[in-house]
């Protein structure tokens, strides 16, 4: 950070802020709008202390990588117009009047780095290309998708707007990880915004062409950033597109019939969708899957047990698909219930680790109450929760058996959080309502029952 983020980011941030109040009625309501404000400030407050940690706990990292590279991209637009858009709109190419900038941006052909550093300069150019209030409005775009996402929820449950927006706002590591200038604050934004478009578009049926634009802008963002998200996130909520649309068949009978055929269709099209995604591509194409990931693990579990010991170990990968999946439940508790208290080896770590002990109640308190039978039967049955659930263990398990470090986990995992927590939150609300229903029923069966039987 320099002088000018003392100066410059504040303006910015007011600028934000006015904006933000000035037009908050058009997307509150009564509720929702007391929310508004302080899960944006948090947004903004989470991209200045990741800023400020980066640059005096770990003395550098990604997040300035990304920013001096950006400021290459910077200087050729200020120098030549022309050579900043053929940059801009570069994938990796080099040309004669774009090489002396190109050679000096170490991720020119990395695609998924030069889009985050693409989307930097472009925010530098309304920022005079200063850090921290770059970093702030991709707290904003991460924010404005969360936010969409907020909405689509509480359209379904206006009464659970409070807890929601703890689950999506409020926790610490989605709130700090999410907000800077990161590929993570990236794509929690467009997760949000493609969660929003699937269900207005798809679900809703309303505001066809918003919807479309934010279906295509935000899985186009996905795509470029981190594919895997995009194939956590097809199959569950194409199914919950499916059983949505299913449940609306007035016909019961006909509805019971349909329902096999849906899901078997559902589960079909997602899988061909995911499958078609990842075609060619040498990361994530089927074929290539198992090798990659074995490579990659182990690459990340030397390189964290060198540095700072924050590494995990689930076993060894032979290469093939089929070992990945042995490794499931071991790569699933791994992301949303570790690390443990006992495995921390920061302060950072710690935080972390507290977070999840706090999700692991969460967890077992559905063992308890409502049941376990019973929050089965509810993730069976209810559509929105079938996909919460059914996203957070596909993505658990890629992210933890593709993380092998604590550190880079944490960041990984913010994009499921919001909705298993969500999903959780679901499953009291239903069984709540069932049983405030079983008790009026009950209530009401006494007060028919003849007082006096005899004659």
């Amino acid at each position: 950070m320099e002088l000018k983020d003392l100066v410059v980011t504040p303006l910015v941030i007011l600028f934000i802020l006015s904006v933000a109040y000035l037009s908050r009625e058009r997307f509150t309501n009564e509720r929702t709008k007391a929310i508004f404000m302080p899960a944006l400030l948090l947004k903004l407050f989470g991209a200045i202390m990741l800023g400020v940690i980066y640059q005096f706990y770990y003395s550098g990292g990604d997040t300035y990588n990304y920013f001096e590279q950006s400021s290459v991209v910077f200087q050729a637009f200020y120098e030549s117009p022309p050579d900043g858009i053929k940059l801009f709109l570069s994938n990796g190419e080099f040309h004669p009047e774009t090489f002396k900038y190109a050679q000096h941006i170490y991720w020119y052909k990395s695609p998924t780095e030069y889009f985050v550093i693409k989307m930097a300069a472009f925010f530098g150019i309304f920022t005079f290309n200063t850090y921290s209030s770059v970093a702030v409005l991709f707290a904003l775009f991460s924010f404005t998708g969360l936010w969409a996402a907020y909405t689509t929820f509480t359209k379904q449950f206006p009464t659970l707007y409070k807890p929601i927006a703890w689950a999506l706002f409020f926790l610490p590591s989605v709130f700090f990880w999410g907000s800077g200038l990161m590929k993570d604050t990236v794509t929690l934004g467009a997760l949000g915004w493609l969660f929003y478009g699937f269900y207005q578009g798809l679900i809703e049926k309303k505001k066809p062409i918003a919807s479309a634009i934010a279906i295509l802008v935000s899985f186009y963002f996905i795509y470029q950033i981190k594919i895997y998200i995009l194939l956590s996130f097809l199959p569950p909520a194409i199914l919950w597109v499916f059983l949505e649309n299913s449940n609306r068949v007035k016909n019961r009978l006909a509805a019971l019939l349909l329902k096999p055929l849906i899901l078997i269709l559902g589960i079909g099209f997602a899988f061909l969708a995911a499958v078609n995604v990842t075609e060619g591509d040498i990361k994530y194409d089927i074929d290539r899957l198992g090798e990659r990931t074995k490579i990659n693990a182990e690459y990340l579990y030397r390189t964290s047990q060198l540095q700072d010991g924050s590494g995990y170990y689930l076993g060894e990968l032979d290469g093939s698909f089929q070992s990945m999946l042995r490794k499931a439940p071991q790569a699933i508790n791994v992301t949303l219930f570790r690390p443990y208290l006992w495995e921390v080896a920061n302060p950072l770590m710690l935080l972390s680790a507290l977070e999840s002990l706090v999700f692991t109640i969460f967890f077992l308190s559905l063992f308890f109450k409502p049941g376990i039978f019973k929050s089965i039967y509810l993730i069976i049955n209810k559509p929105i929760i079938s996909f919460c659930f059914l996203f957070t263990v596909i993505l658990a398990f890629a992210v933890g058996l593709n993380s092998y470090n604590f550190g880079t986990l944490v960041r990984y995992k913010i994009q499921l959080l919001p909705f298993y927590l969500t999903g959780i939150i679901l499953i009291k609300y239903y069984a709540n309502q069932e049983t405030v229903r079983a008790a009026s029923t009950s209530r009401w069966l006494k007060s028919q029952w003849p007082k006096d039987l005899s004659w």
